[in-house]
């Protein structure tokens, strides 16, 4: 599927703006230093050739660091200063869109349709698409084989359960150098993100389909109180570390094992790494968080027309797979191509054969409050200062205030 139909010599034209003023500005910013990894390098050979197609367009890309980008956009935006185009976590969405900040996608039933449904509702309110999908996570978790087989576990056997997770960890701990787990509770998006992933894998939600707060029940009970308990086989002072610092605890051998991304498969070095999917939890089965990034085009720069084609562009089936494949992302689309991936590669399989029991980051108006929420619940049960079910009943209550 390409994002636009109107195609020359291979080249992507706007039709409706080639009566534009030469070089109209785009301005756009992007999350990160425009150097890591292979994704920023596949957007801006990208964005040259649709520079190249619509020739009365430049576009000014603004990379800003993660932590940043997404209050800069949002500060401009309510400054009446837009960027025209913006990368932002798709749990923004809503409250941009209610706030009357940014645009509907206008996504055709062509493009609809080569979206899983999953995703698609990662940027879906009120029945409109309010970002195109640029960036789709699940996770799964990494074992270190050799500190498996060190504290006499299988190192070809990777934890199914709860209880044979913490078990493993638990030998690690007792019988190595090594802790047995890695434990995310700073206070950052990834910590709510790494938490919601055994929500999911135990039957819980945090908002169901009708947009009522759900996250008080006995699953999600379960969930913090396991979460609490891992902190007894993880590294010391667990709130000192988001996901991103858990990755050279694993590769110095320090920890057994950490849930993240398909992209550390490229980043773990020479650690003797197995992955599979996040383990069970007793009332439930294999899980995950869907989470996706969105560029969303706001509202007010004059370009919207464009921002969206280049948006569009960005992120059509063949663009976008040539940059998750460069960006070691989850795959956005499924085909072939997709397909493909695991029967190459079969580390691909803990990270494409869960989407379909997946479960949503939370769609609400104010996502901040959401994170510092259930942060602030992880947090304290983590260190033993309110038991789980007080902290998901108090949790529960502050989260009607964001639906």
């Amino acid at each position: 599927m390409k994002a636009l139909s109107i195609l020359a010599g291979g080249a992507l034209l706007l039709g409706s703006l080639t009566a534009a003023h030469a070089q109209t500005e785009i301005y756009m910013i992007n999350c990160g230093d425009g150097v890591t990894g292979g994704g920023p390098a596949k957007h801006a050979e990208l964005i040259a050739e649709w520079e190249a197609a619509n020739p009365d367009y430049k576009v000014n890309l603004e990379y800003v660091a993660w932590g940043q980008c997404q209050e800069k956009s949002t500060t401009l935006a309510s400054a009446g200063n837009p960027p025209a185009l913006a990368y932002m976590g798709s749990r923004t969405l809503k409250q941009l869109a209610q706030n009357d900040l940014i645009v509907p996608m206008e996504l055709s039933d062509e493009e609809v349709a080569a979206y899983a449904p999953p995703i698609l509702g990662t940027v879906s309110y009120n029945g409109q698409a309010w970002g195109a999908p640029v960036a789709f996570s699940t996770k799964a978790l990494y074992w270190n084989k050799d500190l498996f087989e060190a504290a006499g576990l299988d190192p070809e056997k990777a934890p199914e359960t709860w209880d044979e997770l913490y078990d493993a960890a638990k030998a690690i701990s007792d019988n190595t150098d090594a802790d047995g787990f890695g434990l995310a509770a700073a206070s950052f998006d990834n910590t709510m993100h790494q938490f919601l992933n055994y929500v999911y894998s135990n039957g819980g939600q945090v908002i169901n389909d009708d947009g009522e707060i759900v996250f008080n029940s006995p699953n999600n009970v379960q969930a913090l109180e396991f979460y609490g308990k891992l902190a007894e086989v993880s590294q010391p002072g667990p709130l000192a570390y988001d996901r991103a610092k858990l990755r050279p605890l694993f590769v110095e051998g320090k920890i057994g094992m950490f849930i993240s991304g398909p992209w550390e498969r490229g980043l773990v070095g020479d650690v003797n790494w197995g992955v599979a999917p996040v383990p069970a939890g007793p009332m439930g089965k294999h899980g995950t968080l869907l989470i996706t990034d969105s560029l969303a085009v706001f509202k007010g720069s004059g370009v919207e027309e464009a921002a969206r084609s280049l948006a569009k562009w960005l992120t059509n089936e063949e663009n976008q797979m040539a940059f998750d494949i460069a960006a070691g992302n989850t795959p956005i689309y499924s085909g072939d191509a997709t397909a493909n991936l695991i029967s190459e590669d079969p580390t691909w399989g803990p990270f494409l054969d869960i989407i379909p029991d997946g479960g949503p980051e939370p769609f609400v108006t104010d996502y901040i409050g959401l994170q510092d929420t259930i942060n602030e619940a992880i947090q304290g049960v983590v260190l033993g200062e309110v038991d789980a079910e007080t902290a998901v009943a108090d949790a529960a209550a502050q989260l009607e205030d964001y639906k």
